[in-house]
């Protein structure tokens, strides 16, 4: 059965490499290893490799579901079979945590994902970003990562990669043992 791997953050240049986009980030990541380029289809980009899909829904982060719902629709995916990969605002910065269904934490894409698929128990990759010490919530995941925060970021984009091709690999109830709340940076 196809893996539908959705990677959320918010299309435009001044949202690149911004907190809310790391599931952009990894995608990328994903995307060099399977070799491909990305389609423009699903209200999104979209790529196939052998065991499923990768989708970045080019609509705003509120609208995610919209493209979601599409892909998943066209290429027969269920929401058990959808591992979207999003900022988590109450893991920190530098762990990463799988998750099979639950709440949405009031996070909008996956708010628009639950509304468009009719449940929220679809598997979650959740990277961890912190919470702001001081200031609004959404400035802060609209805001880039700092040039201290780089190292490690590429350690959480390629370590949250792994962890994605290990699901791929050995299923994502053996692995989400793994990483039920694990730190990339030691």
């Amino acid at each position: 059965m196809s893996l539908l791997i959705v990677g959320l953050g918010n299309p435009g240049n001044e949202y690149r490499e911004t907190r809310h986009n790391i599931g952009f980030m990894v995608l990328d990541s994903l995307l060099e290893v399977v070799g491909s380029s990305w389609k423009e289809k699903f209200k999104g980009e979209y790529t196939s490799f052998s065991d499923g899909y990768l989708l970045k829904p080019m609509t705003f982060m509120n609208l995610s579901g919209e493209s979601v719902q599409k892909a998943a629709q066209f290429f027969k995916v269920k929401p058990d079979m959808t591992l979207v990969i999003h900022d988590e605002l109450d893991l920190p910065f530098g762990t990463i945590a799988l998750k099979n269904g639950g709440g949405l934490a009031g996070h909008n894409g996956l708010k628009s994902i639950a509304q468009h698929y009719g449940t929220n128990d679809f598997l979650r990759l959740r990277i961890g970003i912190g919470r702001p010490v001081h200031g609004d919530v959404s400035n802060y995941v609209l805001s880039r990562f700092g040039t201290d925060d780089q190292i490690i970021l590429d350690k959480v984009v390629k370590g949250s990669a792994d962890a994605v091709k290990d699901v791929i690999n050995n299923g994502f109830e053996k692995v989400a043992k793994k990483y039920k709340k694990a730190s990339l940076i030691s």
